[in-house]
Parts: C-alpha cells; sequence; structure tokens
C-alpha cells in the first residue's frame, strides 16, 4: 500500500492524479489512507461525476480533493481550524481547483443553517476522538441531501456506526488497517 510522506497528501486518480499537497500537523488530523480512498471512489464512481459533493470534517480534504481530481461538479470543504482551512485553500491554489471550495467553520454549526441546493455525496470523516458522526447525520437528514445522495461515514475500527436517518440505510460496510468505513444511500 503507497502513502504519502508525514504532512503530505497524494492524490491517487483522475485529473490530479500523482500531486502531492501540504497537511498541516494538526491533533486528530489524518488523511483517509489511499486504499480506503480507492475502495471509496469505486463505490461512488457512478454518482460522482458533476455531483455537488460536501465534505463536512475536511482536515486534509483527501476526500474533497479526490472527489474534485474524479469529476464532481462542486465540492464545498469545511474546517474549523483556522491554520488547516488556510492549508486546505493553499491547496486549492496548488490545484487550480476552482470547483473547489473551503469555508472555515464549526461544521454542525453551519449545517444548521437553512439548507440551499442538496448535496449529492457527503463525506462525514471527523476527528475519531470527538461524537461527531451521529450530530452530523441528524443535521443533514433537514435537506442536505439530494433523492439520490450518498454518505460516506469513517470511525475507528470495531465502533458501532450512529444510526442512520429514517429512510437511510449501510450498502457498503468495511474495515481496513484501523478505521471503519462505509457509504450509505436512500432505503429502497
Amino acid at each position: 500500500m503507497r502513502t504519502s510522506a508525514p504532512g503530505q497528501l497524494r492524490i491517487i486518480g483522475g485529473d490530479f492524479r500523482g500531486r502531492r499537497l501540504a497537511v498541516p500537523d494538526q491533533p486528530g488530523l489524518r488523511p483517509t489512507s489511499d486504499r480506503v480512498r480507492e475502495t471509496l471512489f469505486n463505490w461512488v464512481a457512478p454518482w460522482l461525476p458533476g455531483a455537488r459533493c460536501l465534505d463536512v470534517f475536511a482536515g486534509s480534504g483527501a476526500l474533497g480533493f479526490e472527489a474534485a481530481s474524479r469529476g464532481a461538479g462542486a465540492v464545498l470543504l469545511l474546517e474549523r481550524a483556522a491554520r488547516v482551512a488556510r492549508q486546505l485553500d493553499a491547496n486549492v491554489g496548488v490545484l487550480g481547483a476552482a470547483r473547489v471550495k473551503v469555508i472555515e467553520t464549526d461544521s454542525l454549526r453551519w449545517l444548521r443553517e437553512e439548507p440551499a441546493t442538496p448535496f449529492d455525496l457527503v463525506f462525514l470523516d471527523p476527528p475519531f476522538a470527538e461524537p461527531l458522526l451521529e450530530p452530523a447525520l441528524a443535521a443533514l437528514a433537514r435537506g442536505w441531501l439530494a433523492p439520490e445522495a450518498r454518505i460516506y461515514l469513517e470511525t475507528a475500527r470495531g465502533r458501532e456506526l450512529p444510526p442512520l436517518p429514517g429512510g437511510w440505510e449501510l450498502v457498503r460496510d468495511k474495515e481496513a488497517g484501523q478505521v471503519r468505513y462505509a457509504l450509505a444511500a436512500p432505503s429502497g
């Protein structure tokens, strides 16, 4: 399994394939591994072209930048740490990724706002030490999700995933290394 050097993230597919981006040293920040990203983007390949994507706890931006590289129409990265958000902005510039926007904000507070245009693909990969998955899922159910949306969830290996919103089910669920990751879709 190839991984990036410490302090770096490598885009593994699409237009930006092979590009390396700086990642600041920040407690709780761990880019999703190449192996997990490859599996995830194989799962969502049918829904990705032109999709509106939301990376709720962006951190390194690994998921959002990978989505943009692979054809997402628009990617919004939410990040609460100012230094990390500045690095995400810098990485947008390095890539020339005009479809990617960064907002420095508390993600749960941002999700309490009135939804504008719903998202087709949402990434939920919060710091594992913080109980953020369940409130983020509840907030997303308030109109942030397009009818055929997909939600990616990531947590520590061995942990239970929180209950999904009504009308949603897990369609994929795997473990790799220290991570459990899953994909949810509307039931039926």
